[in-house]
């Protein structure tokens, strides 16, 4: 009887405590995300737009000269480097001095044109005499006429052995033996063969120096055979270099060869570019981007815009500052800086592409 009238004594006191204890606090609300005004400064904003889409492929190449600005400077005539007054890289004026060079061939010509001076003048003398002497009817005119002759064969010989002088020396021939070399042309020594001291021979096929105008240069790039039909005259082209990697160059396919390298077996293309800051070098290797535009069109946004996350990609949308979204989207492919895309977003919505995965993270964390 005792323990019925306790059980309802103790029901009582348990639901005094529960009527004592505190509720729980209610969830708190998510705070809505806005870009601060330091996050403002450090983005981009961009609307995604239709496009035509463009193929690009990538070629390797190296810069090379201007072919129709070089000039290849090869000896004379056979003789000894006595002086070589520039080194490789040197820029020199139209008509400096390059190299003096010492030639037997030149000296025999100048001992040839002394005795053909003395020849001349002994000539000279034997025709006015017999001027004189026939004006005065001493001499016959038979006698006249032979010495006339005689002065012009020796003028005759002196003007050959100019001419030869010309040839072995031309105008740097000196009576000594030296001739000089001088440049014809304004530019760069980009190839020195010689030095002070060196030996050439005339029929050597060698040259001595190449001068080139480097403000602009070639760029020859090399085509596989399956990319021949991907690369045509005009298309525009980047071009970029192990030396300045963050520089782009851009220009066009100026010419592409009819022939494949029998060597390597690729198909040469040449692309001119504008070289003013001398920063392109010869012999330099090249990243030859071409572009190709292809019929039809997607949407397309800036590839800095992209953010891959878990196999997936996505796009951070901007209305206003405090009206930002994460799309999924399916990108068709990537060219260069533009991403096109197959769906996800419309053309006009505006995104962030800079610094959007600092964005993304900011957005998705809250």
């Amino acid at each position: 009887m005792k323990a019925i009238n306790i059980f309802p004594g103790l029901v009582l006191l348990l639901l005094c405590f529960a009527s004592c204890k505190e509720p729980e606090p209610a969830p708190e609300e998510k705070k809505q995300f806005c870009l601060s005004d330091t996050m403002q400064h450090m983005i981009a904003i961009d609307s995604v737009r239709m496009c035509r889409i463009d193929d690009e492929i990538q070629l390797s190449g190296e810069v090379s000269f201007d072919e129709n600005k070089v000039v290849k400077i090869f000896p004379r005539s056979s003789g000894q480097v006595v002086e070589c007054k520039v080194t490789l890289g040197d820029k020199v004026q139209a008509g400096q001095v390059l190299a003096i060079i010492k030639s037997a061939d030149v000296a025999g010509n100048y001992a040839d044109m002394s005795s053909a001076d003395a020849d001349v003048a002994i000539a000279k003398r034997q025709m006015d005499n017999q001027e004189s002497l026939y004006k005065g009817g001493i001499a016959s005119e038979r006698e006249y006429t032979e010495a006339k002759q005689n002065y012009g064969k020796a003028l005759a010989a002196k003007r050959k052995i100019e001419s030869l002088i010309n040839i072995n020396g031309g105008r740097g021939a000196q009576p000594g033996g030296n001739y000089i070399i001088t440049s014809p042309i304004t530019g760069y020594i980009v190839e020195k063969k010689v030095n002070a001291g060196n030996f050439i021979r005339q029929d050597e096929s060698d040259n001595l120096f190449t001068i080139s105008d480097l403000k602009e240069v070639w760029v020859m790039a090399n085509v596989f055979e399956t990319d021949i039909p991907r690369v045509k005259d005009g298309m525009p082209v980047k071009v970029t270099t192990l030396a300045y990697p963050d520089k782009v160059f851009t220009g066009t396919v100026d010419k592409s060869s009819e022939v494949l390298d029998p060597v390597n077996k690729v198909m040469k293309v040449r692309v001119r570019l504008s070289n003013d800051a001398l920063v392109l070098k010869p012999e330099m290797f090249t990243t030859v981007t071409v572009t190709n535009e292809q019929e039809g069109s997607a949407l397309c946004v800036p590839s800095g815009g992209i953010v891959e996350e878990s196999g997936k990609t996505y796009l951070v949308i901007y209305k206003n500052n405090c009206d930002l979204s994460v799309k999924e989207v399916s990108v068709l492919k990537v060219v260069g800086d533009k991403t096109y895309l197959s769906d996800g977003v419309q053309a006009g919505e505006k995104i962030i592409t800079r610094n959007a995965l600092l964005i993304y993270d900011e957005f998705t964390d809250n």
